[in-house]
C-alpha cells in the first residue's frame, strides 16, 4: 500500500504536465516571471538617461554579486525552456484536435495579439539570442568597437546602427502584442475568468504592454535623434 502511494505521489508532477490545464499553468507562472524580468530590466536600462555613470554603476553592481545574476540567469532560463515548451505542446495539441481546417475562417473571438502569440515568440527568442551577443557578451557590435565594462558606450554605439535600432524597436513592438495577450490571459490559465474582470484585465494589460514598449524603444530613438550620445 505505501509503495503504491508513493508510486502515485511520484507520477504527480508528471499528470500535471501532461494535462492541457497544467501546460497552461506552467505558461502563466513562466510568463509572469518573465514579465518581471522585462519590468526589471526596463528600468535599468532606462538609466541611460541619467548619464554614463548610472548606468556603468548599474552594470557593474550586476558583475560584483555574480551568485544574484547567475541565479536571475538560471531561473530566466528555467522559465524560457518551460514557457516555449508548454507553448509548442499546446500549439501541436490544438492542431492535432483540429486536423482540417475551417473551410472559412474568421477571427471572432481573437484579436491581433493572440493570433501572433505563436509566431511572435520565435522572432523574440532570435531577438533575445542577438540582444545577449549584441550587449552582453560583444560578439556581435556593429557601429564601433565593445569596450568591456562600459554599458553606456555600448548601448549607444550601438544603437546608432539604424538597422540594429530598427530590429530592436520591431521586436519591442511584437513584445508588448505577445505581454498584451500573455498578461491577462495568464489569468484565464489560473482560473480567473469573470465577465466583469476580464475586460478590465484586458485594458490594464494593453496599458502595461504600451508603457513598456514606449520604455523600451525609447532608448534606441532617443540615441537615432542624438538626444542621448
Amino acid at each position: 500500500m505505501a509503495t503504491t502511494v508513493i508510486g502515485a505521489r511520484e507520477t504527480r508532477p508528471a499528470r500535471f504536465w501532461a494535462a492541457t490545464n497544467g501546460k497552461k499553468v506552467v505558461m502563466a507562472i513562466t510568463g509572469a516571471i518573465l514579465f518581471l524580468f522585462v519590468i526589471g530590466h526596463m528600468l535599468g536600462n532606462l538609466q541611460v538617461f541619467e548619464g554614463p555613470d548610472k548606468l556603468n554603476a548599474y552594470g557593474r553592481f550586476l558583475r560584483i554579486v555574480p551568485e544574484i545574476l547567475w541565479t536571475v540567469r538560471i531561473v530566466l532560463l528555467a522559465s524560457v525552456i518551460l514557457h516555449i515548451w508548454a507553448a509548442v505542446q499546446l500549439a501541436a495539441r490544438k492542431i492535432q484536435a483540429r486536423p482540417v481546417g475551417y473551410a472559412k475562417h474568421e477571427n471572432v473571438v481573437s484579436d491581433y495579439a493572440s493570433r501572433t502569440m505563436y509566431w511572435s515568440g520565435p522572432i523574440l527568442l532570435a531577438f533575445v539570442i542577438f540582444h545577449l551577443l549584441h550587449l552582453t557578451a560583444g560578439v556581435i557590435h556593429p557601429g564601433g568597437e565593445f569596450v568591456e565594462g562600459d554599458v553606456y558606450h555600448n548601448v549607444v554605439a550601438g544603437f546608432q546602427v539604424w538597422y540594429v535600432s530598427a530590429w530592436y524597436i520591431f521586436s519591442m513592438i511584437l513584445l508588448g502584442f505577445h505581454i498584451r495577450h500573455g498578461a491577462w490571459s495568464m489569468f484565464q490559465s489560473v482560473g480567473i475568468n469573470h465577465p466583469r474582470y476580464t475586460p478590465i484585465l484586458k485594458k490594464a494589460a494593453a496599458v502595461l504592454a504600451v508603457v513598456i514598449v514606449l520604455g523600451y524603444i525609447s532608448i534606441p530613438i532617443s540615441v537615432l535623434l542624438g538626444l542621448v550620445k
